[in-house]
């Protein structure tokens, strides 16, 4: 085994004693790498620190525990490409974890990006980021899934005073199983397919706060799915007629058992805008209750919702929201 996978693998099982490999400033020459002008993926393992008239055309990608520690202050500059699309493949910045075995899995921990107006999206991804759904299928199988799932995740992820530009595809999507990333004091705008934020499968202790959510969707604003023990408050969200923050369990999804229910939840204190007159739909706990025809691909399981279609959302606090 060489020294390398070695140090990955000890880092997975046990994160409490990671060191930060990438907490160090970027040198002159990676700066340069950073901001030429290409459009193949530029791998940050560094801490960054851009000025307002420098920017980030090309892709960032922050991959593995070798990436612990980066990240990424533009100083107001843009990241990304202004109304390229992209898509759930191609992210603008993707946080994602890597497999190095069998059930192992390199994660990044502890980045931050700041300052930065990015066009596109944000994807940070655990289990699953390589595009197959294969391996969280197999783990779903299994009574430990949520540890599982959680123990490969990104983890510790900063987002503070960004603005995201949707052109597509869900400007900030919170892969299974990541756990204490932060939005906060930042906004969301321009357009997507879906939502403008997706908790998935899994993650947890999640912090959504004091931002302004304004992206044109075709569904909810914030989806809340199979989370827990989130925090979402001080926002302020403009609905343009659609819902606003939707807590289920989206049972069976790509034969996917959903282990985790969107429980324990806090949603204060945040300011609705755009609602629908006839139905304001801004919070809606236990929003599907498996009402979708892919809720029986995950049968045969004595857990989740193989066991139960039901959203199963007990212990959430919805309180002092307002609606304008």
């Amino acid at each position: 085994m060489s020294f390398g996978l070695l140090t990955a693998l000890l880092s997975a099982a046990a994160p409490e004693a990671w060191s930060l490999p990438a907490a160090r400033p970027c040198s002159a020459e990676e700066v340069r790498d950073l901001t030429a002008d290409a459009t193949t993926p530029f791998r940050l393992s560094c801490r960054a620190t851009l000025t307002l008239d420098q920017s980030v055309s090309r892709p960032v990608l922050i991959e593995g525990a070798e990436a612990s520690g980066a990240g990424l202050d533009c100083g107001g500059g843009r990241l990304g490409r202004p109304g390229v699309p992209t898509t759930t493949r191609s992210p603008t910045v993707a946080v994602w974890s890597r497999r190095i075995a069998v059930d192992v899995w390199s994660r990044p921990t502890d980045i931050r990006i700041a300052n930065c107006h990015i066009h596109g999206a944000v994807r940070v991804w655990g289990m699953g980021a390589d595009g197959s759904y294969d391996d969280l299928r197999a783990s779903s199988r299994t009574a430990r899934h949520i540890q599982t799932a959680q123990d490969a995740a990104p983890r510790q992820v900063a987002l503070d005073q960004v603005t995201i530009e949707g052109t597509g595809s869900i400007p900030l999507y919170v892969g299974p199983g990541v756990t204490r990333l932060s939005l906060t004091r930042s906004t969301l705008t321009g357009r997507s397919a879906s939502t403008a934020v997706y908790l998935d499968a899994e993650s947890a202790d999640n912090r959504i706060e004091n931002n302004r959510i304004a992206v044109r969707t075709t569904r909810e604003a914030v989806a809340v799915d199979g989370s827990a023990h989130n925090l979402i408050t001080g926002n302020q969200i403009e609905l343009g007629g659609r819902g606003g923050v939707f807590l289920y369990r989206n049972c069976g999804e790509r034969g996917v058992i959903r282990h985790q229910t969107p429980s324990d939840n806090r949603i204060t204190d945040n300011l609705f805008t755009g609602a629908a007159r006839l139905r304001p739909r801004l919070v809606v706990v236990g929003a599907r209750e498996g009402r979708r025809s892919y809720c029986g691909a995950d049968r045969g399981y004595p857990f989740g919702s193989s066991l139960d279609d039901g959203d199963g959302a007990t212990g959430n606090v919805v309180a002092r929201n307002l609606n304008r």
